[in-house]
């Protein structure tokens, strides 16, 4: 039999042997007189015997321990324990305040910037509302009108039933141009009394900005919660800052869609960061939870395009449960979370049905019912489980694509069909002769990203820094997610000298995230402005963790210097390097930046505009490019024939008809298609009419002649033709047919304004 023995002094076990040996006659009578048992009784009763005494000194020694432990200890445990609480306190209230602070100072860098670029404080109304570019001031149009209502809901209801905006049309402005974040913000104006002591539109251009300091201040966090600590959301703001260009397009078209949604993005991916974490308390599970679930409606409230890019981030997620890398439990929260923000939007959004066609709803359904089919998917050996993923992987798309075809014949969507042309033409698996399609490949967005991207980030050290990163990280990520499909399970309580950083779910999750929006960043230049601001946070969270640097000496089998003190000064090191060299050269530009007058004033817009108000009736309707008609209508109320909206097929086709104007078309064409949109006025700009570029392919006027069939080429060469000369330049001449069909109003150097003849008046 083991005997059990306490930790006591020498003395005390002297004595115990001394009894031991004088009650060892007794234990040998008892053993005579004990009745025979079988091998098995015997080995049974000794087992029960070793755990009954076992216990009983197991309790004696507990109480000898208790009896004897000095009454100090426990103070002492309670003292170390109340001392790490504190320590972990003052560190998380330090990051906390540095994240605010970083928010804070990046709204007030962006409000300065913009005001010595624009000369915002010192211009008219007019002026300020013409700063708006790129079409983006007709959502502040909308905001105006909010306020000019006579009580909010009375505003609400116009906007759902709006006919000032384009002629002879009837149309939800709401669900047409995602217009929520006008409308609360026009609430929260009138219920606040801002107006007694804040201009309308700087009290707008200020919640966009407030908004970008929670766009900074959630990457802040998200770097912190991936390597634990504060420094490197420090850096990841830095980098952020500096690459400016390439992280927002918030300096020049402040009311975008984007610039709204974006930031609610941010908080989502970070409040998922933690959640997928296996070292977080229920509370902070749950607080995560709620974020994540808050921040997930309102993205895809605000934006149209908001569940193509949560398409893209549940592809991640679901790479995660089919290899098995995070909890079944948390992969049902997230569906819920999902399928809860979708139902919401879809009733918000007046019942839209591109929320029932879209991928993510095709994505989830796929994935909810493989399950349920494929309930022993992760069980077996290697080669079971990857057939049976394949299977999962086959079964999931398959289902899907099927949802996502009965849902379009069932409720007809008329951009479906659309958006999977454009993709064939941009990929060059057609070729097409369609303006629309030309017109969006056209633009810059949907272009590929010019190599001074790639240069600019590797000039602020971000990109080779990123790339060693990502290389450790997704290494790491193949070797466990070999080891799952091995059958070997994941630990949740990593250590660092472990060295194990692509055990991590939330690592994982940021590893697919930044290669899934990273691969499309090479195929669409505005992807670069959700890639990029994760290329920052991804990079900051890889130089400042102890876990990557661990890694790799891992790898290394380091062995002349301890890898944990060998990572713990690199962790710390690289930062404060990069930092200072950072600080050192980026600094003085940032400040000129602010110092810097810069020049922006448009004479021949505001003369347009001003003639528009003052000699224009109220009720007359102007033709025109759409970034003209946005400030048009932003700026004089007046009905227009299209907007610079370019997820609506139906709007594309109404400005295809009044680009006409600059196309090789007669006089008499161009009338009857003005004349079906109630045009009073036409726009003709001379940047688009007279337009140079290098890229022929890329001009309205070339776009048009290809549609038109007004395209030779010859020897390689491409040339217009077709019997009639270009509109908007033999318009200029003033010679019949052209003056019988329209009357010149108004000119300056950039624009020319024709009033559509009411009468047509023919002169020879």
């Amino acid at each position: 039999m083991t005997e059990l023995r306490c930790r006591k002094t020498e003395a005390m076990e002297g004595d115990a042997g001394e009894q031991d040996r004088q009650n060892q006659p007794e234990l040998q009578t008892e053993n005579i007189n004990t009745p025979v048992h079988t091998e098995d009784e015997l080995s049974t009763v000794g087992a029960e015997d070793n755990l009954q005494q076992k216990d009983e000194e197991d309790h004696s020694c507990q109480k000898q321990e208790e009896s004897s432990r000095p009454e100090t200890s426990g103070n002492k445990a309670k003292t170390s324990s109340a001392t790490r609480f504190l320590q972990h306190l003052v560190r998380v209230f330090f990051g906390c305040l540095a994240a605010v602070a970083c928010g804070m100072l990046y709204a007030g860098y962006l409000s300065t910037y913009h005001d010595r670029k624009f000369w915002f404080s010192t211009r008219q109304e007019l002026e300020r509302e013409i700063t708006f570019q790129a079409g983006s001031g007709l959502y502040y149009y909308y905001y105006k009108r909010m306020l000019a209502a006579p009580s909010f809901e009375r505003g609400f209801y116009e906007l759902m039933i709006d006919n000032r905006t384009v002629a002879g049309q009837t149309i939800n402005a709401v669900e047409r141009l995602s217009l929520y974040p006008e409308l609360i913000t026009s609430y929260i104006y009138r219920v606040t009394g801002s107006q007694d002591f804040v201009e309308p539109i700087y009290f707008y251009v200020g919640t966009v900005f407030g908004l970008q300091a929670v766009y900074v201040t959630a990457l802040f966090v998200c770097s912190w919660v991936l390597s634990g600590t504060w420094v490197a959301g420090m850096l990841a703001v830095a980098w952020y800052v500096i690459n400016r260009p390439d992280t927002t397009k918030v300096d020049h078209a402040i009311p975008l869609r984007d610039n709204w949604a974006l930031p609610y993005f941010s908080c989502q991916v970070a409040a998922l960061t933690g959640f997928l974490s296996n070292n977080i308390s229920s509370a902070t599970e749950m607080f995560c939870y709620l974020t994540m679930s808050a921040t997930t409606f309102i993205f895809l409230l605000v934006w149209e395009h908001s569940h193509y890019v949560l398409f893209i981030q549940g592809l991640c997620l679901f790479l995660l449960d089919s290899f098995d890398l995070v909890p079944s439990r948390k992969m049902a929260d997230i569906h819920k979370v999902y399928l809860s923000s979708l139902f919401l939007a879809y009733l918000f959004q007046f019942q839209n049905p591109t929320l029932l066609s879209s991928p993510l709803l095709s994505l989830l359904i796929g994935s909810v019912l493989a399950r349920y089919f494929q309930q022993k998917m992760k069980m077996g050996p290697l080669v079971a489980r990857v057939m049976k993923l394949f299977l999962h992987f086959h079964l999931v798309f398959t289902t899907g694509i099927t949802f996502s075809y009965l849902v379009k014949k069932l409720v007809p969507v008329s951009e479906g069909d659309f958006i999977l042309k454009f993709l064939e033409v941009k990929f060059g698996l057609n070729t097409t002769n369609d303006f629309i399609t030309n017109f969006l490949l056209c633009q810059e967005s949907f272009q590929r990203p010019r190599q001074d991207l790639f240069l600019r980030l590797t000039q602020a050290s971000v990109l080779p820094f990123y790339f060693l990163v990502l290389t450790v990280c997704l290494l790491s990520t193949l070797q466990t997610i070999y080891r799952r499909l091995s059958g070997k399970p994941m630990k949740t309580n990593i250590r660092l000298e472990d060295g194990r950083i692509g055990e991590q779910p939330e690592v994982i999750y940021h590893v697919f995230h930044t290669v899934f929006f990273g691969g499309l960043a090479l195929l669409f230049d505005g992807m670069k402005y959700i890639w990029t601001p994760y290329v920052c946070m991804f990079t900051a969270f890889g130089v400042c963790s102890p876990d990557l640097w661990m890694t790799v000496f891992k790898w290394l089998k380091l062995k002349s210097i301890h890898p944990v003190v060998l990572s713990l000064i690199l962790s710390t090191a690289v930062p404060t390097i990069i930092g200072f060299s950072l600080w050192r050269e980026y600094s003085p530009r940032v400040l000129a930046e602010l110092s810097d007058l810069q020049e922006f004033y448009d004479p021949d817009t505001v003369e347009l505009i001003s003639w528009i108000r003052s000699h224009a009736p109220v009720a007359a309707v102007f033709a025109g490019s759409p970034q003209m008609l946005g400030t048009v209508k932003l700026c004089s109320g007046s009905a227009v024939t299209s907007l610079p909206l370019y997820s609506d097929v139906n709007l594309l086709r109404r400005t295809e008809d009044t680009y006409q104007v600059y196309a090789m078309r007669s006089a008499e064409d161009i009338y009857k298609i003005l004349t079906s949109q109630k045009t009073n006025y036409v726009i003709i700009e001379e940047s688009i009419c007279n337009e140079l570029s290098f890229s022929k392919a890329c001009r309205i006027k070339d776009l048009l002649d290809i549609t038109n069939g007004h395209i030779v080429y010859d020897k390689g060469e491409m040339y217009s033709f077709s019997k009639h000369g270009r509109f908007c330049q033999e318009i200029k001449l003033n010679y019949s047919p052209y003056t019988n069909y329209f009357t010149r109003v108004f000119w300056n150097r950039s624009y020319h304004v024709y009033k559509v003849n009411s009468v047509i008046s023919f002169q020879y």
